[in-house]
């Protein structure tokens, strides 16, 4: 029989339910699931012990509870709650700010949802991308999907897609009052590091009322090794949300209005570092079970005001602001049909404007005397429609084929450099050239782009279950790719999310990159219930026709710098990745006198190839893996970690891409809850190993006053503490 219910609205988690278990007498009676209704008896018999293939495909994977609290104490980033899952890496040199890398392909090209929104980065240099929006304490699940992705979970991307989710309101049992909230603090040494989380929600039966809050602070971080302060990586940031869930039988309406300002953030491997950041957002989300099947609609709108400029690290005064407004829906209904089968049809569309602005310099002969705008008024819409089936054929086989359509459409006003004088002291003014060339062109542009999916699962034994297929993934450039018109060496050097040193253009005449990825997963398991191990392997390899990458301009050293990098404009050429990841874990010991110990694994490898440059593509992470040993027993979790990393020898020439020597990182952390009180601490990076980040990019500020290239240090040992309570 098939049951279409509210699948992943489970109102608390799985931490709400432990904490009832103390305080069973008082509060038991008052946490409310919504109930699940049957639709439908049109599902094949066994079929409905087969994980649903747009759902939850093998390609796609979640932290452990181990490994997100891990996560959770040691960094105030929601990007590191990824971290050790296999085919996730991230870059950037903001401590708040990462951006997720799926099989080797970054930022863009990685669809990050956040609450159902597909939020772009309001910045040249990309330090506010989606997952910097929310606070880790907030997310209930966080699920990567490299490589194969159904198209019902987004468009205009080719390397996967990142979904990450708050948790639903939660509801009182009629005529019951629910109270009930949460407090957290943490402090971490290096850096000396600050953060508070807290939430309360107040419930009946039908409305439900909840706000969050967050506060994270720290100075500039250690290098390990005795390399000293890394500069330009402090950061301040507040978040608050109130949400409100009205819930009636078999409909759930979910209103968030959020709030989030960043004062400073630094950023080591950029020319620039975050003075401001203001996001003020409202989302919606509507969920409902009919008799023909379930519908699912969000709307959302957020404006972002963004200013950079030099913190006191970093020398020199350059304002640069930007105000962005982003606004969409998305429009989702699953319809059982006949027997075994599914049908999903979608409909969404995301509209992105944007302005870019520098202020004049006042007496500033370069930066002045008039404003330099770089996208005047720019808007990126994108209006997307798809449809899957999905089929279960047999209790051993399962197949989902997915079609989508994305048409991008984008426009720029007329730009103008800082000023109109042609020149000065027989140089010319590169940036008057540009400005005027670029207004002398037909700035709109339309992509249309077609998506396919195509997925089968077997399972060939008991323990032994085959997911294969092929999907062509299609993406539009970004505003910046497209409009960044400048060619002075200061303003292409304000382009760039790339963390390198280079300076970058925009290109008018890119076309949309088309990736074909065929890939394969073995998933090897315990075949009984209780799951006590797990081998999960999957090789894939993908083609780009159309791939983003850049061709030099000219250099950037000039008398004013020492920079070895050069000015770079977008370009497209074919491209390629290939790979394998794989993933684990073995119950060593389960006895009611030693509780659960459990070791897990992942290790992944990754190679890129620019198929015109034949050079190493950019931000290509070496083989790394993880090895933990986790332990639960009673109140009680401790985790092991060793993170091993090999040198990175294959680097972008074009970009001046740095090589990293390979390093092994020893992290270790426990937790003890007694009652209401939850007590972890944690010590990451024990024997404080010198390295460098593989994906960090380079020290900019020193490379711009010595001449050193040299990549960013990784952070050295630290000492982190945390103390919850739950009510």
């Amino acid at each position: 029989m098939s049951r279409f219910h509210y699948g992943h609205i489970v109102y608390g988690g799985p931490w709400v339910f432990a904490f009832l278990g103390m305080i069973q007498p008082a509060f038991a009676g008052t946490i409310v699931t919504l109930p699940r209704v049957d639709i439908s008896t049109t599902q094949a018999e066994g079929a409905q012990d087969q994980p649903s293939l747009a759902d939850a495909p093998l390609s796609a994977s979640s932290p452990d509870q181990a490994s997100q609290r891990m996560s959770r104490l040691s960094s105030p980033d929601a990007a590191s709650l990824l971290a050790n899952l296999p085919g996730v890496s991230s870059y950037g040199g903001g401590r708040l700010a990462n951006l997720p890398v799926l099989n080797g392909m970054a930022d863009d090209r990685v669809a990050t949802v956040v609450d159902g929104v597909r939020i772009a980065p309001a910045c040249p240099n990309h330090m506010n991308p989606a997952l910097s929006y929310i606070d880790p304490d907030s997310v209930q699940t966080a699920t990567a999907t490299a490589g194969l992705t159904p198209v019902s979970n987004g468009g205009d991307s080719l390397g996967g897609t990142i979904n990450v989710e708050r948790a639903d309101p939660r509801f009182a049992r009629h005529g019951k009052i629910l109270v009930t909230g949460r407090a957290r603090g943490t402090y971490r040494s290096n850096g000396g590091a600050y953060s508070a989380a807290g939430s309360l929600t107040v419930a009946n039966d039908i409305l439900s009322l909840r706000y969050n809050a967050s506060y994270d602070e720290s100075g500039d971080y250690d290098a390990g090794g005795g390399l000293g302060r890394v500069l330009s990586t402090e950061y301040l940031r507040y978040t608050h949300d109130v949400t409100l869930g009205i819930h009636k039988r078999n409909h759930l309406f979910v209103l968030t209005f959020s709030q989030q300002d960043a004062p400073r953030e630094g950023f080591p491997n950029q020319f620039m570092d975050m003075t401001n950041n203001r996001s003020t957002a409202v989302n919606g989300k509507y969920v409902g079970t009919f008799n023909w099947g379930t519908l699912e609609a969000r709307g959302y709108w957020r404006r972002v005001t963004h200013a950079m400029n030099m913190l006191p690290d970093k020398t020199g005064d350059m304002p640069m602001n930007d105000d962005s407004r982003t606004a969409g829906y998305a429009l989702k209904a699953t319809l059982p049909l006949g027997l075994a089968h599914t049908l999903r049809l979608g409909s969404s569309f995301d509209h992105e404007g944007l302005n870019d602005w520098w202020p004049p310099v006042p007496g500033s002969i370069m930066m002045g005397p008039d404003t330099f705008h770089t996208i005047n008024h720019g808007h990126r819409d994108r209006l997307g429609h798809f449809a899957e089936w999905e089929a279960h054929w047999t209790e051993r086989l399962s197949t989902l084929l997915g079609l989508r359509n994305d048409l991008v459409m984008m426009d720029t006003g007329n730009v103008a450099p800082y000023s109109s004088m042609a020149g000065m002291m027989g140089m010319p003014n590169l940036d008057l050239n540009a400005a005027n060339a670029f207004n002398a062109r037909n700035h709109g542009r339309t992509d249309v782009n077609f998506d396919v999916t195509a997925m089968a699962r077997y399972r060939a034994l008991d323990s032994l279950d085959i997911e294969a297929g092929y999907a062509r993934k299609s993406r539009a450039p970004n505003l910046y790719e497209r409009y960044a018109w400048g060619m002075g060496s200061m303003a292409t050097t304000m382009i760039g999310w790339f963390g390198d040193g280079n300076g970058y253009v925009g290109n008018l005449d890119l076309k949309s990159e088309v990736g074909h990825t065929a890939s394969m997963t073995f998933r090897w398991h315990d075949p009984s219930a209780e799951n006590r191990w797990e081998l999960k392997i999957q090789p894939y390899y993908t083609y780009a026709h159309n791939y983003i990458n850049v061709q030099v301009q000219r250099s950037l050293s000039n008398s004013s710098n020492k920079l070895n990098g050069s000015v770079l404009q977008f370009v497209n050429h074919d491209a390629q990745m290939y790979g394998i990841n794989s993933s684990g874990h073995y119950t060593v010991w389960n006895t009611p006198a030693y509780g659960k110990g459990e070791l897990t694994g992942t290790l992944s490898w990754v190679r890129g190839q620019d198929m015109v440059s034949h050079s190493g593509l950019y931000q290509q992470m070496p083989l790394h893996g993880t090895l933990a040993l986790n332990e639960t027993i009673g109140p009680w979790t401790g985790r092991v970690e060793l993170e091993l990393v090999k040198s990175k020898t294959t680097v972008d020439q074009i970009r001046l891409e740095p090589r990293t020597p390979g390093y092994a990182l020893l992290n270790l952390s426990g937790s003890y809850t007694w009652r209401m009180m939850t007590l972890s601490a944690g010590i990451d990076n024990i024997f404080n190993q010198r390295y460098y980040t593989p994906l960090g990019g380079i020290l900019v500020e020193t490379e711009k006053s010595t001449g050193q290239h040299i990549g960013v240090p990784g952070m050295g040992r630290s000492f982190n503490v945390s103390l919850a309570a739950s009510f």
